[in-house]
């Protein structure tokens, strides 16, 4: 398996966490792309990589904003999350006005992501976990040579993902974290979709709302 390499662009005001990772040979995608369409292309041209796909954990808008739009640029697909996450993405017009972010447009991704599929980046391999709760076909991407996740808005440093939202689970969303993502290991890194990045291990020792001092 090749090398990944990853940089993390924070975008817009809610300044939310978009991923851009790419394989040895400089093939890559971008996780939640939430806007900024030219800022992240100008980052994917100024590496000299070569964008493949857009990975999609979650169809809230501000991790999807520019999903849409960079997909009929380029003409490359958009990759998961899973199929209940429709719901949310039918909703992005009503999003972007609730949150006054520029307009939206509702779409469907070209591929729906399951529970234990994989998705190929190049010559790197990605795990697919679906962890609803946040949202209910929300998905996890982890990488296990480079022992990453990107986990959307499941999990934060010190903190877990809102389950006021329609469709929220916060029973779903403990189960999730505690049963899908700690099991991975206690040295594999997480990139949440706010904030700052952290490992498994801090979190399931120190997370108070899901750490095994919340028990």
């Amino acid at each position: 398996m090749g090398r990944m390499e990853f940089t993390i662009l924070p975008v817009t005001p809610y300044q939310q966490n978009c991923s851009l990772v790419w394989d040895a040979n400089g093939r890559a995608a971008l996780v939640d792309p939430g806007g900024e369409t030219e800022r992240l292309l100008a980052e994917v041209a100024q590496r000299g990589l070569t964008l493949e796909k857009i990975l999609l954990t979650h169809g809230h808008l501000d991790h999807v904003g520019a999903a849409a739009e960079i997909r009929a640029r380029l003409g490359i697909p958009i990759i998961g999350p899973q199929r209940e996450e429709q719901f949310w993405l039918d909703l992005l017009p009503h999003q972007a006005e609730l949150f006054n972010f520029p307009p939206a447009v509702a779409f469907t991704p070209d591929q729906w992501l399951d529970d234990g599929d994989t998705v190929d980046v190049g010559s790197l391999r990605f795990d697919v976990l679906h962890c609803p709760g946040h949202t209910p076909g929300h998905v996890v991407f982890y990488q296990p040579d480079a022992q990453i996740a990107f986990v959307g808005d499941v999990l934060f440093k010190g903190s877990i993902g809102r389950t006021d939202f329609p469709r929220g689970d916060h029973a779903a969303l403990l189960s999730a974290i505690r049963e899908k993502l700690f099991p991975l290991g206690d040295e594999v890194r997480f990139v949440p979709g706010h904030g700052a990045m952290s490992t498994f291990g801090h979190e399931r020792r120190e997370n108070p709302f899901v750490g095994s001092a919340s028990d």
